[in-house]
């Protein structure tokens, strides 16, 4: 099963195992994973899922869609390069070892 790293804004790390196909949203709420509001619950339609995604792993992540392009442009934190919303990045192998920091707001 691949891993994913939760780095909050105060810098505690949390690693939780995670089932092919569970976004990263999905595992952090199920787990309790502080800072992760998902209001929208993985619509892609609050943007109150923002992560960071380490380097290493932006290309794996996949492609913004326009919508999440367009939810992340109004994020309360501010829009990086590796900006994602967690509710649309979906685990695999590939994504085996991912680290995602935490936007301070959402």
């Amino acid at each position: 099963m691949p891993h994913v790293t939760y780095i909050s804004p105060d810098g505690t790390e949390t690693t939780l195992e995670a089932r092919d196909g569970d976004s990263v949203m999905e595992i952090a709420v199920k787990n309790g994973v502080k800072g992760i509001v998902a209001e929208c619950g993985g619509a892609c339609s609050c943007a109150t899922c923002h992560v960071y995604v380490d380097d290493a792993f932006i290309a794996a992540a996949g492609e913004v869609s326009d919508l999440e392009d367009d939810m992340l442009d109004g994020a309360e934190s501010e829009r990086l390069p590796v900006s994602r919303l967690s509710c649309q990045i979906k685990m695999c192998a590939e994504l085996d070892g991912l680290k995602v920091r935490i936007a301070p707001k959402q």
